[in-house]
């Protein structure tokens, strides 16, 4: 297959590939062994963030990223989006990690985040079509509309006002949003919309501009961390004794070795697929599809005229925005967790749960009923154990981590890079001191515990939003879920 071929057959991996303006023939892979400062595993969001800030921060670092297919093949290039402050983790359990002057200073991270990706997409030239409408989580039912209530009074405890969250009454959160059955909403100002693969795709050429180097088509088959030897007299490890030699970690690709003072792996679900990494994050499916534009008339029947991001207050996510082409894209969860971590491009498209998505899509816009769906896709996304994104680097071994944003990871990619970067070159900022710094996640368990474990949890929010909507009551069970995890 040539590149002009493999660019070709990329075309079709979601709405957002279909609507990149430049071919997508693949970059030149690794051309044999070579020795970098920083090597980078995956040239999505995470990955070319981090290469770009170390590269911006010192431009005489050698920075390679290496990417299996394209940069922007994986949940980079075929997500909702969603360019937002949000936080697949409480406040309270930020709180509990690092004070609630940690909370606080990782929400406002976050909300500078949202901009500070709009500011720097402008600046290198990069038209994703960012637009800063808001988001709005829609309550619809009175049990939606006390969890509503209840996050607002959450973000009030914090000292977080009605930029950050604020509640809306029916009429209000009507005038954004005319879903059906809208008892009120939650808002935030501090969200945009975007084209997520022209966001990628342009961040990629952004780092080749700035002097980093990226692979494509060459796939990591090991990451190997180095190791400081410290010395040994008859078997004893004396301490305070400054390292004699320092072993580079290693990315062992298909084309050749990649020696690297620091090594971060960078490929949020995909992770499964490294050996010794199974059990770190485990791939969860969100799909996806696409209407054909809408004329103007449906539009004015639907809201969304300064494209805010929606959602609703359910357990099993959905999510959705008024693209720049004039498309409602619509995506949520439900899909099934496939056993032993497995990923497959057949895991991208299943039939029962577009349905299921469109049948809810319709729902909540009946004026939907007859409009064309002309694409559906979908990917996986990072999960760790507890929920709980984490950044990360050890000196000693060289190794950097990034990553498991449980599908908010448009915006939190970038602090996370520019997290990365700052720790790595040892600089002490308000960034390395954020409560998600440094912290590991407890690891899955093995199969067949995991398999039946997650697909359990989509199991209970399926039925517990079933359950709400017809009592009107929250449910108890889903409620235990979340304290389960510390919340």
């Amino acid at each position: 297959m040539t590149a002009t071929d493999a660019g070709r057959a990329y075309r079709g991996l979601s709405l957002w590939h279909d609507r990149l303006p430049g071919p997508l023939d693949p970059r030149a892979p690794l051309p044999g062994d070579t020795a970098v400062d920083v090597a980078i595993v995956g040239a999505g969001f995470t990955g070319l963030w981090t290469a770009y800030w170390l590269r911006r921060a010192d431009p005489s670092l050698r920075v390679a990223v290496l990417e299996r297919e394209v940069a922007g093949f994986g949940a980079s290039g075929r997500n909702g989006g969603w360019c937002s402050a949000l936080f697949p983790t409480s406040w309270r359990r930020l709180a509990r990690d690092g004070g609630a002057d940690g909370a606080r200073a990782m929400q406002r991270a976050l909300e500078e985040t949202v901009a500070a990706v709009g500011r720097d997409s402008a600046d290198e030239g990069i038209d994703c079509g960012y637009v800063r409408g808001g988001t709005v989580s829609l309550a619809r039912g009175p049990a939606q509309l006390a969890r509503a209530r209840a996050h607002v009074a959450d973000a009030r405890t914090y000292g977080f006002g009605p930029d950050t969250l604020d509640l809306l009454d029916a009429e209000q959160a009507m005038r954004r949003v005319s879903a059906t059955r809208v008892s009120g909403a939650v808002t935030s100002a501090h969200c945009a919309a975007l084209d997520p693969a022209r966001l990628v795709r342009g961040l990629a050429e952004a780092v080749e501009r700035r002097g980093g180097t990226v692979y494509e088509r060459t796939a990591a088959l090991s990451v190997q961390p180095g190791r400081e030897a410290v010395e040994r007299r008859g078997g004893t490890v004396f301490e305070r004794t400054a390292a004699l030699s320092v072993e580079p970690g290693r990315v062992v690709t298909e084309h050749g070795t990649v020696r690297a003072d620091v090594v971060l792996p960078a490929v949020e679900g995909y992770l499964a697929q490294l050996p010794g990494r199974r059990r770190e994050l485990a791939p969860v499916y969100s799909l996806m599809l696409a209407t054909e534009p809408l004329p103007d008339e449906v539009w004015a029947q639907i809201g969304l005229a300064d494209r805010a991001t929606f959602t609703d207050e359910r357990h099993l996510t959905v999510y959705g925005q008024r693209t720049p082409d004039g498309r409602l894209a619509f995506g949520g969860r439900g899909a099934p967790y496939h056993w032993g971590s497995k990923v497959s491009p057949a895991y991208d498209r299943v039939e029962r749960v577009h349905a299921s998505l469109r049948e809810t899509l319709v729902e909540m816009f009946p004026v939907l009923r007859d409009v064309a769906v002309t694409h559906t896709w979908g990917g996986n996304l990072g999960v760790p154990r507890d929920w709980f994104p984490s950044v990360g680097f050890e000196p000693a071994t060289g190794l950097a981590w990034a990553g498991g944003y449980v599908g908010d990871g448009v915006a939190t990619s970038h602090l996370a890079g520019r997290t990365v970067a700052d720790l790595v070159l040892r600089r002490d900022t308000a960034r390395t001191h954020l409560p998600w710094v440094r912290r590991r996640a407890k690891r899955w368990e093995p199969e067949p515990l995991r398999w039946a474990g997650v697909n359990a949890v989509t199991a209970l929010m399926t039925h517990a939003d079933r359950t709400e909507a017809r009592t009107g009551r929250p449910s108890r069970a889903a409620a235990a879920f979340w304290r389960s995890l510390g919340d």
